[in-house]
């Protein structure tokens, strides 16, 4: 008995100890959500891919109606991108108004296809240590590159900035489903503001007003 009370004294010394070690590791830290570990199981973020470079070149890319990608000065419509993850580490981009995926030409050249083709519009996301990230072709390994201003992306491969920060978008609004009605207020001027009495007894809910 003596030996056996001496053994819990001992452990019950180190009982603080262990507490807070694993109070410590229960402790979450958020993550980025652009990072590409968290990029499987269809994950879908809106974002605004904002970049710049040593050139004072301040761009957000945009995917416009007729296919062309370019670099607009400010945020608009067509700049808001729907990035879905395809695999750990690999997305595609997809413009929220044109429905256009963002794809890539052998050359480099970006274009917006009304098609999904896994060889020319997916492209693997690196995080970057200051919070950029670089996307680059899965299959040709070419990194995605805003054309410059001077002249149009089909004639030239683009030499522009290579890395993008995501910005958020907006949130993504799940679509309503037929036939569910919203929910009205509560008559905060009623005696049952809830509705959680019912029907009062012995009238009938079709006579209700």
């Amino acid at each position: 008995m003596g030996w056996d009370k001496a053994r819990f004294e001992h452990l019950g010394a180190w009982a603080p100890v262990l507490a807070v070690l694993l109070l410590g590791a229960c402790q979450a830290y958020p993550i980025p959500d652009s990072s590409p570990l968290l990029q499987f199981g269809g994950q879908v973020r809106q974002r605004y891919l904002y970049t710049d470079d040593t050139q004072d070149t301040e761009a957000h890319l945009e995917i416009r109606a007729d296919g062309t990608v370019v670099g607009a000065a400010h945020q608009s419509p067509e700049s808001l991108l729907e990035l879905k993850a395809l695999k750990p580490g690999v997305i595609q981009i997809l413009g929220v108004k044109t429905s256009r995926f963002l794809c890539q030409r052998p050359d480099g050249a970006l274009y917006g296809s009304l098609h999904f083709d896994p060889e020319a519009c997916s492209f693997r996301e690196l995080l970057l240590e200051d919070g950029y990230n670089i996307y680059q072709s899965e299959a040709r390994g070419l990194p995605l590159r805003l054309p410059p201003h001077d002249s149009p992306h089909r004639d030239r491969t683009p030499q522009g900035p290579a890395r993008f920060l995501p910005l958020p978008g907006l949130p993504l609004v799940p679509p309503e489903l037929p036939g569910v009605l919203a929910l009205e207020p509560p008559d905060v001027g009623s005696s049952d503001p809830l509705s959680m009495m019912g029907p009062s007894q012995g009238q009938s809910p079709s006579y209700a007003s």
